[in-house]
């Protein structure tokens, strides 16, 4: 379950969408990663990188599957495409089945360190948005440097916070894809994910 004080803190349900493939192993565990797809209200799905450990998964979810995940947000530097990209995905810490008639969830608590000044802008429609990027730290002195993304009094918040600044958010974890120009003229999708924040507070 979630707890309010915690740092870094997601729930996410939903339906695999990607059978769980090994990605890597460390100190003798092995990680699976899979898709899963979370419908928003508006019908609109998010697909979400996750990121399993086989001790707290034996059997390991099925695509089409309904699972909720309990976990935290995560960063690592991905090499493609000969440059370094910020990667992110859910590290589950517990998998549990889902029921027939369960809505999905999709929720994210963090509180970490303004890495930069908010960017504030307008988009074509008018709509305000802040991007920032959080430090949120855990254990062995590490951080995971996650993007978040602020709207409307939110985003004219989040342009004044000091760099720095204790900053807590919640929101959900989303997937945005974007067409990347490369330098030879042509483009490419990419996906990138953040958290779209319902609230963002300065913290004392």
């Amino acid at each position: 379950m979630m707890r309010a004080n915690e740092d870094n803190a997601v729930c996410v349900s939903g339906t695999v969408c990607e059978e769980a493939l090994l990605d890597h192993e460390l100190y003798g565990e092995a990680f699976y990663a899979l898709r899963l797809r979370v419908e928003r209200l508006s019908g609109v799905a998010d697909i979400l990188p996750v990121t399993l450990p086989a001790r707290i998964c034996p059997c390991l979810p099925r695509e089409g599957e309904r699972i909720r995940i309990f976990g935290q947000l995560r960063s690592y530097n991905k090499s493609a495409e000969g440059a370094n990209r910020l990667a992110i995905t859910v590290f589950a810490k517990a998998v549990e089945p889902m029921g027939p008639e369960e809505a999905p969830q999709n929720s994210v608590q963090l509180t970490g360190f303004l890495c930069k000044s908010a960017v504030y802008r307008t988009t074509p429609f008018l709509r305000e948005i802040g991007d920032m990027l959080l430090a949120v730290n855990r254990a062995y002195n590490k951080s995971d440097y996650l993007p978040c993304i602020a709207w409307g009094r939110n985003a004219l918040y989040a342009r004044d916070l000091p760099v720095g600044g204790r900053v807590r958010v919640e929101g959900r974890l989303q997937s945005r894809c974007y067409q990347k120009c490369l330098p030879d003229g042509s483009s490419v999708e990419r996906t990138a994910y953040e958290v779209s924040c319902s609230t963002v507070q300065l913290l004392e």
